[in-house]
């Protein structure tokens, strides 16, 4: 639900001058099929050694990710946590919270 929330928002999203990007604890087999599956028109990265997981303070106890976006500006500043995140609306809520943040426009 989320990734084609941020396919179907996609056109909103890059009206910005970012990057964005889901990320995954599966193998890049995994992800690759599901990106395909599910038309995604934006880049899944894999970290099956968890270390970027780990290191963002997502990584859960079973293993598995949380899912929570991270709102980062241009110098590597994390702006923002969105730990709430809403798989439904998550392509809305993104360019909502880019808005209101204040990222550039292309």
């Amino acid at each position: 639900m989320q990734c084609k929330a941020l396919r179907d928002s996609a056109r909103e999203i890059q009206n910005f001058d970012v990057a964005y990007f889901m990320a995954s604890v599966d193998t890049l087999e995994d992800n690759t099929a599901f990106a395909d599956e599910h038309e995604a028109n934006f880049p899944i990265l894999s970290d099956v050694n968890k270390e970027m997981a780990d290191s963002y303070g997502v990584l859960r106890e079973d293993g598995l990710a949380h899912r929570w976006t991270y709102y980062i500006d241009a110098d590597g500043t994390i702006l923002k946590i969105d730990k709430q995140t809403n798989a439904a609306t998550a392509g809305r809520d993104l360019v909502a919270t880019m808005q209101e943040l204040g990222f550039p426009t292309r």
